[in-house]
C-alpha cells in the first residue's frame, strides 16, 4: 500500500480523520496476513515508511506506524503519506545456549 491521506478534511473532526487512516492501515495489514504464504515462508513481515509527503518518508517499524501518524498529525501537517509492503519472513534459530558451569563456594 502507498497512500496519501488527507489530515483535514472539510465536516470531520481531525482526530477522528487520524483515527479512520489508523483504521485503514490496520484493515490492510490484517487483509495481508490472510494470505497464503508461499513455499519455505515462516511469516509476513512489513516494510513501512511514514512521512508528511512521498518524498520524506522515513523508515519505521510496524508497530511504530501509528506514532508516525500522530507524529505528522501534531507539525500540523495537510496529509501523511504511508506506505506498507508485505515482505517474505523467515525464522531464525537461536544457537545451542553454551553448557552452565556450576560453581562450587
Amino acid at each position: 500500500m502507498k497512500k496519501t491521506f488527507p489530515l483535514h478534511i472539510l465536516g470531520k473532526e481531525d482526530p477522528r480523520v487520524v483515527e479512520a487512516i489508523k483504521l485503514t492501515i490496520t484493515k490492510y495489514v490484517k487483509r495481508e496476513r490472510r494470505k497464503k504464504l508461499p513455499p519455505g515462508v515462516d511469516f509476513w513481515d512489513f516494510r513501512c515508511k511514514v512521512g508528511s509527503g512521498s518524498g520524506s518518508g522515513i523508515a519505521t517499524l510496524l508497530s511504530d506506524v501509528s506514532k508516525g501518524v500522530d507524529a505528522v498529525a501534531l507539525a500540523d501537517g495537510a496529509e501523511v503519506y504511508i506506505e506498507i509492503e508485505a515482505t517474505h519472513g523467515y525464522r531464525v534459530k537461536k544457537a545451542s545456549p553454551a553448557s552452565y558451569h556450576h560453581h562450587q563456594l
